[in-house]
């Protein structure tokens, strides 16, 4: 193992969770009016209708099968009675759907931001950026979950990804799991600090701004207005 590899495992995950953190801190001090979707329903919503949905509950499904895969042990899973064989079929098959559907959703959307000219319009550079990481960050999980562990020989990446990735969070990443990865694996992960670290200057600041609280608001009573004739009044 050599330094690069030490850097590259073991420095580069630090860097991009400081800079996620302290962009965060940045962006709201000195652009809390930006924190937005930016939306664009108004200029089209036929296709942002067919995409949106079918995006956001493939991420929903893929970030669902992360925390699964990554932040349970499998030691935890194997207490619960699922066989190797059992999780296995469960997070290919799994992660297909939920990689296709996230895909599918994805390329609607930039097709819509590509045909419709207003909506092109409103695209930023940061915007392309992030797209286009995006893109890449989604196409190198399927090469995982289909390339890798479906049509190939398939790759056990809880034990030595997942254990990787937790280190970080115990300050103790063993970079030589890594190392040993296949190359779709390690450039996922570094698609993925990158993608990390460039979150707070991008739209997706509005992932944090979910109104949740509305799930607990009172209702809110209307009161007819009470119709007195023109006539009668003093």
């Amino acid at each position: 193992m050599t330094a690069f590899d030490i850097a590259l495992w073991g420095i580069v995950p630090y860097i991009a969770l400081t800079v996620f953190v302290v962009g965060h801190i940045w962006r709201w001090r000195v652009d809390q009016f930006g924190w937005t979707t930016h939306t664009t329903q108004l200029l089209e919503n036929r296709w942002l209708r067919l995409g949106s949905p079918l995006f956001h509950f493939g991420l929903l499904a893929v970030i669902a099968g992360h925390v699964l895969g990554l932040l349970v042990p499998a030691s935890w899973t194997h207490a619960l009675g699922v066989s190797e064989a059992v999780y296995h079929a469960l997070a290919v098959w799994g992660g297909a759907l939920a990689g296709l559907a996230m895909m599918a959703g994805l390329a609607l959307l930039l097709a819509r931001r590509l045909i419709n000219g207003r909506v092109r319009r409103t695209t930023s550079s940061m915007d392309k950026a992030m797209f286009t990481v995006l893109v890449v960050l989604v196409v190198l999980g399927m090469v995982q979950t289909v390339g890798v562990n479906l049509l190939g020989g398939g790759y056990d990446y809880r034990e030595t990804v997942a254990v990787w990735f937790r280190g970080i969070f115990y300050l103790q990443p063993d970079a030589s799991l890594m190392v040993g990865a296949p190359l779709a694996y390690q450039l996922h992960a570094l698609v993925a600090w990158i993608f990390i670290g460039m979150w707070p200057f991008t739209r997706l600041v509005h992932a944090w701004s979910v109104p949740i609280a509305y799930l607990w608001r009172p209702y809110l009573v209307y009161r007819k207005r009470s119709g007195t004739p023109a006539g009668a009044r003093r």
